[in-house]
């Protein structure tokens, strides 16, 4: 079983909110077992989801060693950038979900994980082991696996001190006007839609910034664009592309109604990872190419 310490440098009305933001990759479901399951300690006696924290007071929380997984091994080939004994990068394809849901247990970067690699962290439990963080199905990309959980619980609290970089390219519908900018949003679930995320009030989501930088125009009516985040929200960057009036070609959810290319979901790449290895310290960057539907779309573009 692993410990923690978590100090409070603010004061929270639930303890549930304060370690959602301390603890980085634990679902609200995940969270609510700790407690569940008395996990949460502070100066020794147990600790309620919804009990007031104040500033400087300390929670302690022992991860309890994963169960089983719940997911099996699966011979699905995977594009490994790097690997070594702490941690590995993947360039997830397109189309490939990260985790299981909805009861389904297959086909997932888990499975493929699971065969493919020698060991996995058990801080995200039994339907997500090693995953740090995550993209969407139909984004591609890089993101980085933890083969143990001290890697894990590193690399987590780099992501949400914001020193682990992640750079994303994606096509725009439209031509967006500003070379550069930065959004600053709230982002939570669409009243009026609940597989959707939108910008919301402030007591309705999380703070959502990512900054923006046009890398080409085309004389189509698109936009090619870099964007970098700050913060990890589901949907985060397909959310303000909307918001720019500007949504990612090929987007179902977020984008326009008439799409000029066939495609099988969005055109969104996670190009950039770059990190502090947990164990030696060195700063490390990845890169994966663009997707081949993704690049030949940009050279038709180019040749028009």
């Amino acid at each position: 079983m692993k410990h923690q310490e978590f100090t409070a440098r603010d004061s929270y009305s639930r303890a549930d909110v304060f370690l959602s933001e301390n603890i980085t990759g634990y679902t609200r479901s995940a969270l609510k077992k700790l407690f569940d399951n008395g996990c949460v300690s502070c100066v020794g006696k147990p600790v309620k989801a919804s009990q007031a924290i104040n500033v400087g007071q300390v929670l302690e929380v022992n991860f309890p060693e994963a169960a089983p997984s719940a997911a099996k091994p699966e011979n699905i080939p995977l594009d490994i950038i790097y690997e070594d004994g702490d941690l590995a990068v993947i360039n997830k394809p397109q189309g490939m979900t990260v985790h299981a849901g909805n009861g389904n247990y297959q086909g997932t970067l888990v499975n493929a994980l699971l065969y493919n690699l020698d060991s996995l962290s058990g801080i995200n439990g039994v339907i997500r082991p090693g995953i740090v963080h995550r993209i969407d199905k139909d984004t591609s990309g890089l993101l980085v696996v933890a083969k143990n959980d001290a890697a894990h619980l590193n690399l987590s609290k780099q992501i949400e001190e914001k020193s682990c970089a992640r750079t994303y390219v994606a096509l725009l519908e439209g031509i967006l006007k500003e070379d550069s900018g930065t959004v600053t949003t709230y982002i939570g679930r669409d009243p009026s839609d609940r597989i959707k995320m939108a910008v919301v009030l402030p007591e309705k989501g999380k703070l959502a910034v990512t900054d923006f930088t046009v890398l080409k125009r085309f004389k189509e009516n698109f936009t090619l664009c870099r964007f970098d985040l700050h913060t990890g929200r589901t949907h985060q960057i397909r959310v303000h592309a909307k918001y720019l009036k500007h949504p990612v070609v090929g987007d179902p959810l977020y984008g326009v109604k008439k799409q000029k290319f066939k495609l099988s979901g969005q055109l969104l790449h996670a190009y950039e990872l770059s990190f502090t290895h947990p164990k030696t310290g060195e700063r490390m960057v990845f890169n994966a190419p663009m997707p081949k539907y993704f690049s030949d779309i940009l050279k038709k573009l180019t040749e028009l």
